[in-house]
């Protein structure tokens, strides 16, 4: 049996840290369901202010609370140049998401990846993360 999960418009979570993610209960989630989610930012985090030799860095969590329960995503970020912000690892979002395909079946992590990749293409993640990086100055 798949589920497809139906998200609320205004979910409320609980703060977390990107790896406690893994603990949170997997949720199954049926990839037409995608277009209808409103993934929300809960925190930012500089983990590396940056040296002459190393760009800042740190990690990003967004989340979202549907019928079945609290699904999220974090991923670590780079500064590669002034300004310009990149996901470390596009094969290392961490979530609680477990993806099925058309035929219901789980996808594997490197075929969600591609998915979880678009999802992260689509918030506006890198506003958050200037928005960080603009408090260190302050």
């Amino acid at each position: 049996m798949t589920r497809t999960a139906n998200f609320l418009p205004d979910p409320v979570v609980p703060p977390v840290t990107p790896w406690s993610l893994r603990a949170w209960p997997p949720l199954l989630w049926q990839l037409d369901a995608a277009t209808r989610v409103r993934f929300r930012h809960l925190d930012t985090r500089i983990t590396f202010v940056g040296d002459a030799s190393s760009p800042p860095a740190g990690q990003t969590v967004w989340a979202t609370q549907g019928d079945d329960g609290s699904a999220g995503m974090a991923w670590d970020w780079v500064e590669v140049t002034q300004g310009i912000v990149t996901m470390a690892d596009p094969m290392s979002v961490i979530t609680n998401l477990r993806l099925l395909g058309g035929e219901g079946e789980v996808l594997t992590a490197y075929a969600a990846a591609r998915y979880l990749n678009e999802f992260v293409r689509a918030l506006p993640w890198q506003s958050e993360v200037h928005r960080a990086l603009r408090g260190l100055t302050h």
